[in-house]
């Protein structure tokens, strides 16, 4: 008589296991998320799991941990390195640090395997072992061929088994461990296949061992799902120290590589890329290629200066108002958040007087970014008013102000950081909250570089554009 297999219900959010389906996952509430799989058999280390677990540490040099002063932890040695790429440097907190443990996620065709093959390429003397579960070595090698580079150093194994994975890391001994994807990656103590729950969570917590006993930094690639999070248990990220996320157009050329998590630094930085067919190349002024060349003459356009973590940018704001053809005015907006865009048109319409109610307001996000500072507030409603009027902005003012339920021109931070940003690229003249600090413009405000306008409210704005 055939044995019946036991399964169990995993959590896809969270990895919380249950004995039957739960609609809502008692663990982190979420619905709909528990799936069905194999329970992993019995041994005799206890559970399945720890089976797994003794299994993987088997291929791993035993390191003793002991309890440490924490006044006698030494910080004198710097465990950063470079890995040749400024960019993704910057985005890591000055450097990849040595046993950390990086995930890459994306869409299909984002780049992220051509970025993971690029480091070993730009950091020749990085010993690296690129294992890959999706290609086989000539693809791997063709890519390279395509890249422009050729590394003696670096290594690819074509394996999706994690004990044979583990065994090679050890007899190769790599400064850089390189898996693409974890979601091909299965171990053999375990029943599921591979990408499900429990392979997924077992496959990290092994290559966690392996990072963190051996000082060797590993980079996992991950899938993401239609709602555009990585794809496995939510328990993936909380095991890793760094995520980062490829987010971009797979349309377009341009790329952000945004930091998501960092357990050695920042999370507000971010990276932009050209995707080229040379494979990515790094944009270190991202402003020149927000701001695209058109007409001078052209109504509806503005430039917002916003940040982004720690990092200026000078974009456009292009919007489009006009009578309502259909009866119902449609409002539209591309890389914005369409409910403030419906706030800042009852503002205009409430506090200003403006009638747009039956006119249709379309807002884009030139060069495909999505952007959420509220500094981009004043040239939004700068290029609603401009199309609306159809009276054009002159192309060396940009704004960097947040606008408030009651019509008032809010400040907002790092303001200096914006005006030097936009002096740095031509402009001339910059609108902000006459409520920011004085000590933050008033050199420039006497005539030094860029002129410094303070506005109070929209009507002041108004005056000041379009009289």
């Amino acid at each position: 008589m055939a044995t019946k297999i036991k399964t169990v219900w995993y959590c896809t959010s969270c990895g919380n296991e249950s004995a039957k389906w739960m609609g809502r996952c008692p663990a982190c509430g979420e619905w709909n998320t528990m799936v069905e799989e194999p329970k992993a058999a019995r041994t005799a280390s206890g559970s399945g799991s720890s089976g797994a677990a003794s299994r993987s540490r088997a291929y791993i040099d035993a390191v003793e941990a002991r309890p440490t002063r924490l006044r006698e932890i030494d910080l004198s040695h710097d465990n950063r390195f470079s890995v040749g790429i400024g960019e993704l440097d910057r985005v890591l907190g000055g450097g990849m640090v040595e046993g950390s443990m990086i995930l890459i996620g994306g869409e299909p065709g984002i780049g992220k395997s051509t970025l993971s093959l690029q480091i070993p390429l730009c950091c020749k003397d990085l010993k690296t072992l690129y294992v890959s579960g999706e290609e086989s070595p000539k693809q791997i090698k063709l890519r390279a061929d395509r890249l422009g580079g050729s590394d003696d150093d670096c290594f690819i194994l074509s394996e999706t088994v994690l004990e044979n994975i583990l065994q090679q890391a050890r007899e190769v001994r790599p400064a850089l461990l390189i898996v693409d994807s974890i979601q091909t990656i299965y171990s053999e103590a375990l029943d599921s296949s591979a990408g499900s729950v429990s392979q997924v969570r077992e496959c990290a917590s092994a290559l966690l061992r392996f990072a963190k006993e051996t000082g060797t930094p590993v980079i996992l690639i991950g899938h993401i799902t239609k709602d555009g999070t990585i794809a496995g248990p939510k328990v993936l990220e909380h095991i890793v120290d760094v995520v980062l996320q490829f987010e971009g157009d797979t349309k377009g050329s341009y790329r952000i590589l945004r930091s998501i998590k960092n357990r050695f630094g920042s999370t507000d930085e971010l990276a932009v890329f050209e995707m080229t067919g040379a494979g990515l190349r790094e944009v270190r002024n991202p402003s020149e290629i927000l701001i695209p060349m058109h007409q001078d003459d052209l109504s509806g356009i503005a430039i917002a200066a916003m940040m982004d973590g720690t990092r200026p940018f000078l974009i456009e704001i292009q919007a489009l108002v006009s009578t309502a053809a259909y009866g119902t005015p449609q409002r539209s907006a591309t890389g914005f958040d369409g409910r403030r865009l419906n706030m800042l048109l009852a503002v205009l319409e409430k506090r200003a007087g403006f009638k747009l109610a039956a006119k249709d307001v379309f807002l884009n996000i030139a060069g495909g970014l999505r952007v959420s500072d509220p500094a981009c507030d004043l040239a939004i409603v700068a290029s609603i008013l401009s199309s609306n009027f159809d009276l054009y902005i002159s192309p060396k003012v940009c704004f960097a102000a947040e606008v408030g339920l009651s019509g008032e021109i809010r400040p907002v931070s790092q303001v200096e950081r914006r005006i030097a940003e936009a002096e740095k690229l031509g402009f001339e003249e910059i609108y902000i909250s006459s409520f920011n600090k004085e000590s933050s413009f008033a050199k420039r405000k006497k005539g030094e570089g860029i002129t410094v306008t303070p506005v109070a409210d929209i009507a002041a704005i108004c005056r000041r554009l379009f009289q």
